[in-house]
């Protein structure tokens, strides 16, 4: 099953780091968030990447045109031409599509330019900057399940103030560092679509939370898969903080793989 990574947005919420590169490419520790991403789904045994690229995509482009470079030892032979020997191999097993589908392009856009790439089953999706501890399988297994043609991981994500517990005369009864929401489920990302759903993604213009998910939820063909587990997205330079935090302090809840 191929999974696609949104990777076209300008991010504009955490333009401290977009105005030099795409949102994707913004590090957690020393990699990027996108990696981050495609480690997760990789744990699971997920390692085709279909990647539509807009805002800043050339140097997404470059970045796995030097993958080994990154990951690997190498020895540069400049009195034999210049040759190049890698020593050990220490990249993952991917394969790895990066489609050009506009700078501009919205979200339902992007996907119905990179249809001609998953029309041959169903695939999973999500955006490329939040991180989950969600187990991948068990969302699989529940989309085959309901024979439905698409799936949303619903989250609650937690609050991002401590919250008070209040008496009567303003005596405070107690206190909870940041609780979750309010009880709602939101829109969390790690979708399943079979290729049914692709018709109905839209022209360039259209949102895949908007047109997209809408009509499928009218026509009775989307499920949610509840996760209650851990689930952040990196929209501001505040969540990339917080992020960073958990990777330094070696419990990052996302790192379920072993190396």
């Amino acid at each position: 099953m191929k999974v696609v990574i949104l990777a076209g947005g300008y991010g504009t919420r955490i333009s401290e780091e977009t105005a030099v590169r795409p949102k994707p490419l913004i590090e957690i520790g020393d990699k990027p968030i996108l990696w981050h991403i495609m480690k997760i789904y990789s744990h699971y045994g997920f390692h085709e990447f279909v990647i539509p690229l807009g805002y800043k995509g050339v140097l997404i482009k470059e970045y796995f045109a030097h993958y080994d470079l990154h990951e690997s030892d190498v020895t540069f032979d400049f009195s034999d031409g210049g040759k190049r020997r890698i020593h050990q191999r220490l990249t993952d097993p991917w394969k790895v599509t990066l489609v050009d589908t506009g700078k501009d392009t919205s979200t339902g856009g992007r996907i119905a330019r990179i249809g001609s790439y998953l029309a041959d089953g169903p695939f999973m999706l999500t955006y490329g900057d939040g991180v989950s501890d969600i187990d991948l399988s068990e969302l699989v297994k529940f989309h085959r399940s309901h024979g439905k043609w698409a799936t949303v991981t619903a989250v609650q994500p937690g609050g991002r103030f401590g919250a008070l517990e209040l008496g009567e005369g303003g005596g405070v009864r107690g206190f909870r560092e940041k609780p979750r929401g309010d009880g709602g489920w939101m829109n969390g990302g790690f979708f399943v679509f079979e290729p049914e759903a692709l018709s109905y993604m839209g022209g360039d213009d259209t949102m895949l939370e908007k047109e997209p998910l809408e009509s499928l939820a009218r026509l009775n063909q989307l499920m949610a898969y509840r996760h209650e587990g851990f689930w952040h997205p990196m929209d501001t330079l505040r969540d990339k903080m917080s992020l960073e935090a958990l990777w330094k302090s070696g419990g990052a809840p996302w790192r379920v793989w072993r190396s």
